[in-house]
């Protein structure tokens, strides 16, 4: 189920509090185990201590919007937002709250199909040191902004990430932000199927604090583009932002909520079925580009 959530309706209790972990239980075995001090005893406690050291509640990748739309402010904004929300003492608390206390995280930026920055590489946040260590290198990177909005290239990019990821995680999640349509690269609801196929949830932060301009190519309705072609898979949600002031408090919800893992109390809306007619049109960018400039 796709949910899409107000800012209000993510509320730090409703992401902090309820709902069990489900346990899975080990598979009984006749066979005698090996004795104590032997090789094969030795060695499967090496395996089984490195395969609990790289146990993640959930590999996360935070894929960023830097496309000439978004203004030098608004891009300020959002990394102050991803550091200060790792940093919060809400975040660290959903952190310990999962069954491994830990999780991995990449974070990269995004604009035309074959433009994409890795700004962090996979690192582990376990606690407040690490957080502090990932929030800084977030901050570190100088601004940049680059030409067009390739929501799919975004996503293709992010796919095989998971691959070089050491960590193992519980879930693996694609979180998108933006402030419009795909309007470069291969379709985005063929990238988006193709990352659900190998069981990626995509969750979308849709960007609406301008009112749509043809200059910048922005769209009514963002928020419904995201819902209807661009997030998926189990537990995925839309939060949109439709207030500049309220864009850090996003950011830091839309963190809670997929560190914690589970649904708000109060959903507000539900999202319309995959299979359903987008209340957008999927190419709507596409079309827009190709109507302004002819190709």
């Amino acid at each position: 189920m796709r949910l899409l959530f107000s800012i209000g309706a993510v509320l730090v209790a409703g992401v902090l509090a309820g709902g069990d972990v489900a346990g899975i239980a080990a598979p009984s075995s006749k066979l005698e185990p090996p004795k104590f001090g032997s090789p094969k005893l030795e060695r499967q406690q090496r395996q089984a201590a490195d395969g609990d050291a790289q146990s993640v509640d959930i590999e996360l990748i935070l894929a960023v919007d830097v496309s000439y739309s978004m203004d030098m402010d608004e891009l300020a904004i959002q990394r102050e937002g991803y550091a200060q929300a790792i940093q919060s003492k809400e975040f660290l608390q959903a952190l310990k709250a999962g069954p491994n206390g830990r999780i991995a995280v990449t974070y990269f930026e995004w604009a035309a199909s074959n433009d994409q920055k890795i700004i962090i590489p996979w690192r582990l946040i376990d606690g407040p040191e690490t957080a502090d260590a990932v929030s800084a290198e977030i901050m570190r990177t100088p601004i940049r902004r680059a030409s067009r909005t390739s929501i799919s290239g975004a996503i293709g990019f992010a796919m095989p990430l998971f691959d070089e990821d050491p960590y193992h995680g519980l879930r693996r999640v694609i979180d998108i932000s933006g402030d419009g349509p795909n309007n470069n690269g291969g379709p985005v609801t063929v990238a988006r199927d193709l990352a659900l196929e190998k069981g990626i949830i995509i969750n979308g932060l849709p960007i609406m604090v301008k009112e749509p301009s043809y200059s910048t190519m922005d769209i009514d309705n963002l928020d419904f583009y995201y819902e209807d072609c661009v997030i998926g898979g189990p537990g995925s949600f839309v939060i949109a932002i439709k207030d500049r002031d309220k864009f850090k408090e996003a950011i830091h919800a839309k963190l809670l909520q997929e560190v914690a893992g589970r649904t708000p109390e109060r959903p507000v809306v539900r999202v319309a079925d995959k299979d359903k007619e987008p209340r957008v049109s999927c190419l709507i960018g596409e079309k827009i580009w190709s109507d302004r400039w002819g190709r």
